[in-house]
């Protein structure tokens, strides 16, 4: 008996498969797509809700995918953010170490779930104006100075918890501050004095700020001896020099 080479025998269909395309400017795998040709996901990391575009040399901030909730983007060569920058699903938005000196003035206005924003390390000469949502804001290591900060900018804010203004230009404290705030840095700045009224309320002896514990203004050229009457309602002193 002869076998036959089944090789020889076998007959495939010819396939011509049609183009296949990925939608980057929808909500595609990857993402939209950067000014560098690029989509987000292939030059940042997306992991769930995520985006870390930490130390990549970004000069701008890549158009996020629409789900994005938390956004990273330290320590970069940004130096100016826009109004068009965000999506309104974002929750967090950290700009560490870049080299922000601009930002339009309506940035964070319409972001209607933000509650997390950290912009330590910039050159920032003026505070964004906030949505009342803010629960954590590290302005740190800018040059923000008293007149930069939004008279009353922290009034509404009550659910912030904790705020960091530390090495900056602050002539004074900004004032009101609300109830829910737990932790305040306003080390190494220019602030020499306090009013009775910048964490109490001298119209009433029977205010006490509980939740207030962590208050540091060392470095700053100001006595906390001189103004005992700016601590009663507080649970514990600030640290600062005597």
């Amino acid at each position: 008996a002869t076998v036959k080479n089944s090789k020889e025998d076998m007959t495939l269909p010819t396939v011509h498969p049609g183009p296949v395309t990925v939608d980057y400017k929808g909500q595609g795998l990857f993402g939209p797509e950067t000014s560098l040709g690029m989509p987000t996901c292939l030059l940042c990391v997306c992991i769930g809700g995520s985006v870390y575009c930490e130390d990549i040399g970004l000069e701008q901030i890549p158009p996020l995918p629409k789900g994005t909730t938390h956004f990273y983007g330290r320590f970069n060569k940004i130096r100016h953010v826009k109004n068009t920058d965000f999506i309104n699903k974002l929750q967090s938005i950290d700009l560490t170490g870049n080299q922000i000196s601009e930002m339009d003035e309506d940035t964070f206005r319409f972001l209607p779930k933000i509650q997390e924003l950290i912009l330590a390390g910039n050159n920032l000469q003026v505070m964004p104006e906030l949505p009342v949502t803010m629960k954590h804001i590290d302005l740190r290591n800018n040059r923000l100075s008293s007149w930069g900060v939004h008279s009353e900018g922290f009034k509404d804010m009550s659910q912030l918890e904790s705020l960091y203004l530390s090495d900056n230009k602050l002539d004074y404290i900004p004032t009101p501050l609300p109830l829910s705030l737990r932790v305040l840095h306003l080390q190494n700045n220019n602030i020499q004095s306090l009013h009775e009224d910048t964490f109490c309320n001298h119209h009433d002896h029977n205010f006490i700020r509980y939740n207030l514990e962590d208050i540091r203004l060392d470095a700053n050229p100001l006595n906390i001896n001189l103004f005992p009457q700016a601590y009663v309602c507080l649970p514990r002193l600030p640290v600062g020099s005597h």
